[in-house]
């Protein structure tokens, strides 16, 4: 008797372990009615656990797939490459924190990074190359607005004032922007997926896209206050 206790307690403790499927064999049809299942589960149905990558220091897992294909499955990461897409120009930089998620206010708290969420980067590279490339200094004043003035190129060979002042002509900054630079933190969206490819990599927030979620994270501030 105590022997086929066991057995019994052992065999329910197997059947209460679920897999994670990805299947749609167990879902009703479109008209509600219910489907036979024609076969049992299969590995290539499997799905696995969620990556949930938080920031801090970098840390990756390899995962071996279907075909011994490979995943990046990263569990925390501190930085990626941005894209300013105006500029045309890429730089690694830090991410400092996750401030939006559309999806999930959670994700925001336990500063979750995952393909869509809206983070704080060190925007320092950025304002370095902005600064070399057309010739200006960007500096924060009195009441959080910046400044955007040109430096001498007194120094610098004829050709390169010659390129310098070219672009200065064209030159378009937008005041935002201009004010993110100079407090050294920019807005960006992760395009990247961190648990799929083991990167956070995305773009930096700009025109109608960065004043929308200007209007959320102030919309967030006052419920909060």
């Amino acid at each position: 008797f105590f022997f086929f206790a066991q057995v019994r307690v052992f065999s329910f403790h197997k059947r209460a372990a679920m897999g994670i499927s990805r299947d749609s064999m167990h879902k009703r049809r479109a008209t509600g009615g219910k489907r036979k299942l024609m076969m049992k589960k299969r590995k290539y149905n499997m799905g696995r656990q969620p990556a949930n990558t938080k920031l801090g220091e970098k840390r990756v897992h390899v995962v071996r797939c279907m075909g011994g294909n490979l995943k990046f499955r990263a569990m925390r990461l501190d930085g990626g490459n941005f894209s300013w897409g105006s500029e045309v120009v890429t730089r690694k930089t830090r991410v400092l924190d996750v401030v939006y998620n559309a999806s999930n206010n959670e994700l925001v708290r336990t500063k979750t990074l995952v393909k869509g969420c809206i983070v704080q980067v060190d925007a320092t590279p950025f304002k370095q190359w902005y600064e070399t490339h057309y010739g200006v200094d960007i500096q924060k004043r009195r009441g959080g607005k910046s400044e955007v003035n040109s430096t001498s190129l007194e120094g610098k060979s004829g050709s390169v004032q010659r390129k310098v002042e070219a672009r200065r002509k064209d030159r378009v900054l937008d005041p935002v922007l201009a004010e993110a630079l100079a407090s050294g933190r920019l807005l960006a969206a992760i395009s990247s997926r961190p648990g799929q490819s083991g990167r956070a990599d995305g773009y930096i927030l700009e025109g109608a896209e960065l004043q929308f979620y200007l209007k959320k994270l102030s919309l967030k501030k006052q419920k909060k206050a």
